[in-house]
């Protein structure tokens, strides 16, 4: 079973649930549903789980329950003999988004304190932006997406205990030995080809096999664009058509979105798009990276929706369509191969798996600077730049940034293929591998 930081958090609510129902958000195919079974399982003698898209093409049994007793009858048809009580019973409702009205009904469910529930769902940010009645104050939740790097790492051999080694020795400035920089680079690039959908990296652990985990992307892939197209008709052409496009983007010098090009048509700006770019990025499918031209903390408040970067939620899949056949300029560094977009895709899903909201820095005159994040423990701006080749101590736009003195910025960071971590002025150098500390 592969290693999942999330699943502590799972099963810390699923011991102490207090007073609000969890609610583990995600695209699709990220392991919710597995992660969340398997916990329910080693934690409780009665486990319901009741998976609403399921139950949508089947019998239909919840879609018009609206009322407490209803539901509990409901349970009963399919669980009956597993109704116990709050401390040995969990009902997992999957797929929730499927029945909005469901999550209203959290709430009152949460009330009556029969059992202990958990949800999730693969578009809650999509239908709880929908949803009338939110049920704000009785439901927390927690967004989980496919393995970070470190969760990689672990899933190929690396124990807790060399992670922290590592980790201590990035807080310190202190560099890796050659060998272990070079073992840490061989996984890390092999973490580009694979990514961390849990499908993906089963099948790459079990057979190194590359032609097989790029099938699993492609087939993830396209179902995300069917998925896309599903669930939204009015927009479904746009929606997929955007989505489609992304892999187009980031390989562009600028790596915006350039709204004309969607339907070649001059004169729209983003508010013309603007519902398609909310399921986009609300779905899990797409990371978004918004402009800020005054880096002040916090950031959100000077940012704009007009000028933004769209990402693929996962490297793997990104580079299944960038290099489908051919893996060398992955593995190998070519030098007429430039791997910018692969780089920025996986710090970009690496930075918002630990919770950071993406930013960057867009100024005519000085350029622009890779990355922004919040630097919440010193109310300052962090900006990160990174670099896929060799010219990685070049950074004209971040050395402007950070010698603005309008702006209060203790460091920037710049991360590249490097073994060595070095601080010169403001800026530190750190090996790529170290976004998973940031």
């Amino acid at each position: 079973m592969l290693f999942r930081k999330i699943q502590s958090e799972i099963e810390d609510y699923l011991n102490n649930p207090g007073n609000k129902i969890l609610l583990v958000d995600g695209a699709r195919q990220v392991g919710k549903t597995y992660i969340i079974r398997d916990s329910g399982k080693k934690l409780f003698a009665n486990y319901i789980e009741i998976n609403m898209a399921e139950d949508e093409i089947g019998n239909r049994r919840f879609m018009n329950v609206h009322s407490v007793d209803d539901f509990y009858f409901q349970l009963s048809v399919v669980a009956g003999n597993l109704m116990n009580s709050r401390e040995d019973t969990l009902v997992f409702l999957d797929e929730i988004q499927v029945y909005p009205h469901l999550l209203t009904l959290l709430k009152f469910l949460r009330e009556d304190n029969r059992f202990t529930y958990i949800a999730s769902g693969s578009l809650l940010g999509v239908t709880l932006s929908e949803t009338s009645s939110i049920p704000i104050g009785s439901i927390s939740v927690k967004r989980m997406y496919q393995l970070d790097f470190e969760e990689f790492l672990r899933a190929n051999g690396y124990g807790a205990d060399a992670l922290n080694v590592i980790k201590k020795k990035y807080e310190a400035n202190e560099s890796l030995d050659e060998s272990t920089h070079k073992n840490l680079l061989e996984v890390f690039r092999r973490y580009l080809l694979v990514g961390g959908m849990p499908d993906a990296v089963n099948s790459y652990i079990a057979e190194k096999n590359i032609v097989k985990v790029r099938n699993i992307q492609k087939e993830i892939h396209s179902f995300y664009a069917a998925d896309a197209s599903k669930y939204d008709r009015a927009r479904r052409l746009k929606i997929r058509h955007i989505y489609d496009m992304v892999p187009s983007y980031m390989e562009n010098k600028k790596k915006r979105v350039v709204i004309k090009d969607i339907d070649n048509v001059k004169g729209k700006t983003f508010k013309n798009y603007e519902d398609e770019f909310d399921y986009l990025l609300s779905s899990g499918i797409t990371l978004g990276v918004k402009a800020v031209s005054t880096p002040v903390y916090p950031l959100v408040e000077n940012s704009t929706k007009n000028l933004i970067k769209l990402y693929l939620n996962d490297v793997g899949i990104l580079t299944s369509v960038l290099y489908p056949a051919n893996v060398d300029p992955i593995l190998t560094d070519i030098a007429s191969i430039n791997l910018g977009s692969v780089y920025e895709c996986v710090v970009a899903s690496e930075l918002k798996a630990h919770d950071h909201e993406l930013y960057y820095y867009d100024n005519k005159k000085n350029g622009e600077v890779d990355f922004l994040t919040n630097d919440d423990a010193n109310l300052k701006v962090l900006p990160i730049e990174v670099k896929s080749g060799k010219n990685y101590s070049t950074h004209h736009a971040l050395d402007t940034f950070l010698a603005d003195g309008k702006y209060p910025v203790d460091m920037g960071i710049v991360l590249s293929n490097e073994r060595e971590i070095k601080v010169e002025g403001k800026v530190k150098y750190c090996p790529i591998y170290d976004v998973m500390y940031i």
